[in-house]
C-alpha cells in the first residue's frame, strides 16, 4: 500500500477553523476538495506516495446538518454526493473535515464506522478506485489526515504540511537520533527544527555556484533527504565557485551532481543524496519533484525557472528561487551586483509579474536544446537573440545568496524575525551595503498567481497544463 500524506493551503486551514470553530464546544465539519500527486517511486526510498493538495474548501450546507454534540456530528450526504459529481468530472478528491472539541488528536471508533459508510458509498457513486481523505482538526492546533482506499483500513499521513505565508509541519510522534552534531543548533532554536529538518525533502535545482553552496548548507544544517538536479559537468572555470570540486573532477568532467553528492556523503552527517544528471524539465524529474517537500531553485535558464514557477503553484511545493546579478560597469565599479532570494508559494507574486523569467527568452532555450540545428539558423537569420558571453561570477556572493536563501528556510520554519513568516522578495546589493524588498504588481490576468484555478490542482494532463 502507498505512503500518504496531505499539504494545505494556509488559508484553507484559517477558513477551516472559522468553519468549524463552535463556542459551545460542539463538533462540527465541512468539505474540502483535493488535487493529488501520483508518485511512482520516492527517489530516496524507492516507494510509491501519494500526496494530496487542498484545492477548495466547501461548507457543509445548514439544511444538512442532522445533530452535532460534543462527542459527534452527523450530517446528511445530499451535499457529500454532489461533490462526489464534481470530484469525478474534475478529477479531484473529496475529504470531509471534523472537530474534536474536547483535544482527542486521533480518529475515533465512530470515525471509523462512519467514514467506512461514506468510502462505501463513493465508490459505489464513482467506481471502486474511488478514494477519500479524512482531517482532523484536534485542539488549537494539531492536524491529522488519512487516506481510504476502501472500507477496509485507510492509511494515515505521514505527515500534513501546511504552506503559506510560513511552513509548518503536523507529524505523528515521529522522533529521530539527531546525534551530537546538530546540539549547537539545538541550543539556538530547540530540537523542534532538527526534527523537522531532519524528515524535510529539500531539491536544490541547479548545482553551480549557488546551488552547490546552498546544497552544502542545507545537508550542514541538518535536511535529512536532498535532491540535486543538473545536466551539466565539471568544467576548469567552475572551480573558483562550485563547493565541493576539484582540479580531478573537471579533468573527467564528472556530472556536477555526482561531485556534490559525493562530498555530501563523505561528511556523514545523516543526508541522504539523490542525484539526478539530467536537465528539470525531463519527465524522469517528475516524481522526484513532487516528492519534496520544499525546492530551491538555482538554475539560471528561463525555461526552467518557468517550469519551478508553475509546479510551486499546482502542487503547493515552495519553491525558494534565486540569482546572481553581475554586470561590470565599461569605466569601472558595476551597474549591477546583487543577490536576490524570492519565494514562491499561493499568496505570492510569481516570477512572471516579478519580470524575473521571459517567456521569449525561455522559447529559445527551447528550441536550442530540443533542436540545435534550427535554433542555430535562426540565430543567423536574426530570428532568436542568442547567448553572449560567459557571466561572471564569483563565490563570495554567489555563497551568500545562498546564505540568504537558507536563511529564508529557517524563517519559514521558526520565524526567527518574527511571526511575518517569509518575505517574498529581497535583493542585497553587494557593493552599496543595500538590502530592499520590492514588491510587484501583478497581472490581473495572471492564471498562475492571481487566478487561484491552479493553486494545490495537484497531477493534470498535460503535467502543469503546460502544451509543446
Amino acid at each position: 500500500m502507498s505512503h500518504f500524506d496531505l499539504t494545505l493551503q494556509e488559508e484553507h486551514v484559517a477558513q477551516l477553523r472559522d468553519l468549524l470553530k463552535r463556542e459551545d464546544g460542539v463538533e462540527a465539519s465541512a468539505y474540502v476538495l483535493c488535487g493529488e500527486a501520483q508518485i511512482r517511486c520516492d527517489p530516496w526510498d524507492n516507494y510509491s506516495r501519494r500526496r494530496a493538495t487542498s484545492y477548495e474548501v466547501i461548507p457543509v450546507p445548514p439544511e444538512d446538518c442532522i445533530s452535532a454534540s460534543k462527542g459527534h456530528v452527523t450530517w446528511s450526504t445530499a451535499s457529500f454526493v454532489k461533490l462526489l459529481k464534481r470530484a469525478q468530472a474534475e478529477k479531484l478528491v473529496v475529504g470531509i473535515v471534523h472537530t474534536h472539541s474536547q483535544g482527542l488528536e486521533c480518529f475515533s471508533d465512530q470515525d471509523d464506522r462512519n467514514e467506512r459508510e461514506l468510502v462505501r458509498m463513493a465508490q459505489n457513486r464513482n467506481g471502486t478506485e474511488a478514494s477519500m481523505i479524512s482531517v482532523l482538526l484536534a485542539g488549537t492546533d494539531a492536524i491529522r489526515a488519512r487516506l481510504w482506499h476502501d472500507t477496509t483500513e485507510p492509511v494515515l499521513a505521514k505527515s500534513v504540511l501546511v504552506a503559506g505565508k510560513k511552513l509548518s509541519f503536523h507529524r505523528a510522534d515521529i522522533q529521530t537520533d539527531l546525534r551530537e552534531i546538530f546540539s549547537r543548533q539545538a541550543i539556538a532554536f530547540g530540537d523542534d527544527l532538527n526534527q523537522q529538518l531532519r524528515h524535510l525533502k529539500v531539491a536544490v535545482i541547479g548545482c553551480g555556484g549557488t546551488g552547490s553552496a546552498t546544497a552544502a548548507l542545507l545537508a550542514r544544517l541538518g535536511v535529512g533527504q536532498l535532491l540535486l538536479i543538473d545536466n551539466d559537468r565539471v568544467e576548469v572555470t567552475n572551480l573558483n565557485r562550485l563547493h565541493g570540486s576539484r582540479r580531478s573532477d573537471a579533468d573527467a568532467m564528472l556530472a556536477k551532481v555526482d561531485v556534490l553528492a559525493r562530498e555530501i556523503t563523505n561528511w556523514a552527517i545523516g543526508a541522504r543524496v539523490a542525484p539526478m544528471n539530467c536537465w528539470v524539465g525531463d519527465a524522469a524529474c517528475r516524481d522526484a519533484l513532487k516528492s519534496c517537500d520544499v525546492i530551491f531553485g538555482c538554475t539560471d535558464d528561463h525555461e526552467g525557472r518557468l517550469l519551478l514557477n508553475r509546479l510551486a503553484y499546482f502542487y503547493l511545493i515552495p519553491v525558494i528561487d534565486m540569482g546572481l546579478a553581475i554586470d561590470p560597469a565599461p569605466t569601472g565599479g558595476f551597474r549591477e551586483l546583487s543577490g536576490r532570494v524570492t519565494i514562491l508559494a499561493p499568496g505570492a507574486p510569481c516570477l512572471i509579474c516579478r519580470g524575473v523569467v521571459d517567456p521569449i527568452v525561455a522559447r529559445e532555450e527551447h528550441l536550442k536544446r530540443t533542436r540545435p540545428e534550427l535554433y542555430d539558423r535562426q540565430k543567423r537569420e536574426a530570428y532568436v537573440r542568442g547567448g553572449g558571453n560567459p557571466a561572471p561570477g564569483v563565490v563570495t556572493f554567489t555563497t551568500a545568496t545562498a546564505c540568504a536563501a537558507v536563511d529564508e528556510l529557517i524563517q519559514g520554519l521558526t520565524n526567527f524575525r518574527g511571526t511575518d513568516g517569509w518575505l517574498w522578495n529581497q535583493t542585497r546589493r553587494f557593493d552599496r551595503f543595500q538590502d530592499r524588498r520590492p514588491g510587484a504588481e501583478q497581472d490581473t490576468h495572471c492564471p498562475v498567481c492571481v487566478d487561484r484555478m491552479y493553486w494545490g490542482r495537484g497531477d493534470v494532463d498535460p503535467f502543469l497544463d503546460r502544451a509543446g
